[in-house]
């Protein structure tokens, strides 16, 4: 799985392994680990990042649930399936990557990334873990500086008065004198195995921090956070290796998608189907940058192709004569026969209504359901993209000129 292989100072190859914990029986949000954040499982987003850096030898979840083991897999992890002893209320973290380390006694380096941190990047791991293989750090966690004044606790009724923690009220600093605190945000913590099973520590020896940004460091521990970290994850979160604007072609299942699956019959026996004006304006807004079928091809503006039962055979043709590539292809089905296509295009998406199977294989899925407006959100989804891509190509040429200059 990594494109890296690290050797430790004995001359051992060095095996570093993801870990993310994620138990059924989450008291706050019901299968939290698992429920859908901005059309990806909770799990998906930290598993993304983690596959995608190129640094673990395996990427393992640890639960104890049957669905969550199944979604798992289905993003490409392996799954550790711990015993009752560390599945309770209150068993700590550090008991489950124990008994992880003595079942996996090839793994030297493990990181335990949090499932409640969607915006996690490739190269935060990556670029936390060469500080323990290229500067011997023994351990290295993820933090985030706050700008945060705190004053003492006091309980009522016991005649105490609050006082200052971490600043002088008579000399209080303005934000951009002050540099701040750092503070753990979760998303990681890289230990060695020997401080795992020896020393039973996850932060020890030779500890350093990786910084985070604040808009990286987002923390689902309530259901009340959820919107908000929905749309700090459509800004900031990790969508994949292809960057968005590349896309150049939609393919978009009409029955199913675009319709709500039913056909109507009028009493001369001509068929119908009902579309949402919220899809077909979305179909619009990506454009802008007298059968049934003619009928639709004139209202969506679309070239509408009849397709087998496997859909790729008939779009791969599509694709080559456009001299594309499936990275470059945005697709939206909605059923078992669009699995292969869901999995090669480097955008995809389903309906909310979309069977597991469907759900599975995409990289989105719509909180609208068929016919009711799911090709408009993914419309504006690819739209949030593009921009997003075109933001961090801006970003990243602000950097180089920095390094330049430097």
């Amino acid at each position: 799985m990594t494109g890296l292989i690290v050797f430790k100072s004995d001359g051992n190859i060095l095996h570093v392994a993801a870990l993310v914990l994620a138990r059924g029986g989450s008291k706050g949000i019901p299968l939290k680990n698992i429920k859908m954040l901005a059309g990806v499982p909770l799990i998906g987003w930290v598993l993304r990042a983690a596959k995608d850096s190129d640094m673990f030898d395996s990427v393992w979840v640890s639960t104890d649930h049957d669905e969550i083991e199944k979604v798992a897999k289905a993003w490409g992890a392996k799954v550790h399936r711990r015993s009752p002893e560390v599945s309770r209320d209150s068993s700590s973290s550090l008991e489950t990557i124990q008994e992880f380390a003595r079942l996996n006694p090839e793994v030297n380096v493990i990181c335990n990334i949090q499932a409640t941190s969607p915006c996690l990047h490739p190269k935060h791991v990556k670029e936390a873990l060469e500080m323990i293989t290229l500067q011997d750090f023994d351990s290295v966690f993820a933090v985030v500086r706050r700008h945060q004044f705190r004053w003492q606790e006091v309980k009522q009724g016991n005649g105490e008065l609050t006082k200052p923690l971490n600043l002088d009220p008579s000399n209080r600093p303005r934000r951009q004198d002050w540099d701040g605190e750092l503070c753990e945000n979760g998303s990681f913590y890289f230990t060695t195995r020997d401080l795992i099973l020896n020393k039973g520590l996850l932060q020890g020896g030779k500890v350093g921090y990786y910084e985070m940004l604040p808009e990286y460091s987002v923390d689902i521990d309530v259901d009340i956070d959820w919107p908000v970290a929905e749309q700090r994850v459509l800004r900031y979160g990790y969508f994949g290796r292809v960057t968005p604007e590349v896309v150049r072609l939609m393919f978009c299942n009409i029955s199913g998608c675009l319709t709500e699956g039913k056909i109507f019959l009028s009493a001369s026996g001509e068929q119908m189907v009902s579309i949402n004006i919220r899809d077909t304006t979305g179909i619009s807004m990506l454009q802008k940058e007298d059968s049934l079928v003619d009928t639709l091809a004139k209202r969506t503006n679309c070239r509408i192709i009849e397709v087998g039962e496997e859909p790729l055979n008939d779009l791969r043709p599509i694709v080559e004569q456009k001299k594309l590539e499936w990275k470059d292809v945005a697709y939206m089905g909605n059923d078992k026969q669009d699995v292969n296509c869901l999995n090669l295009a480097g955008l995809s998406a389903v309906p909310g209504d979309a069977p597991v199977v469907a759900i599975n294989a995409a990289k989105y899925t719509c909180h609208q359901v068929a016919g009711m407006g799911a090709v408009r959100e993914f419309a504006e989804h690819i739209l949030l993209q593009k921009e997003k891509a075109k933001s961090q190509l801006k970003q990243d040429r602000d950097c180089s000129k920095v390094n330049v200059l430097g």
